[in-house]
């Protein structure tokens, strides 16, 4: 009987240091983690201000536009929608252009909450910047951005 094949720990060294994976999903973490706090007065996730935010235009987008923009299936995105609009922050409606298709708004009471909301974002956000290397939050913007598209 044959010992199975083992990775080398030098390997899982090398990983743990070098792979962008890891080091996305670690900091993607503990900024989650960061933002669920300071947004738990308002009784909202990170994702849910994130999915709130997308909202905020002058006409009510697309669900595929949405989804698209928050890099999520739309099946997902309509999970995330739910508990938003039993609270009466969103709504969904069918478009007139295509019955099919679905629009998707902020009520006066999701606009309400943003603004309340958005101050904190601001102030926590401009902390979390001002922690990063030569206070170049453009360049770590502009370097995750290569690899979305």
């Amino acid at each position: 009987m044959s010992k199975p094949a083992r990775v080398p720990y030098e390997t899982t060294l090398l990983v743990r240091d070098c792979c962008l994976c890891l080091h996305v999903q670690r900091a993607a973490r503990v900024l989650a983690r960061r933002f669920d706090e300071v947004l738990r007065p308002f009784q909202l996730t990170n994702g849910q201000f994130s999915l709130l935010m997308s909202l905020n235009r002058p006409e009510p987008p697309p669900m595929a536009a949405v989804a698209s923009l928050l890099a999520m299936d739309r099946t997902t995105l309509t999970a995330a929608l739910k508990p938003l609009q039993r609270r009466g922050l969103v709504k969904v409606s069918a478009d007139p252009a295509d019955r099919r298709s679905r629009l998707l708004a902020l009520t006066a009471k999701g606009h309400g909450l943003l603004a309340r909301a958005v101050p904190t974002w601001e102030r926590t956000h401009a902390e979390l910047e001002a922690l990063l290397p030569n206070g170049d939050p453009t360049r770590l913007r502009e370097n995750l951005g290569a690899l979305i598209q």
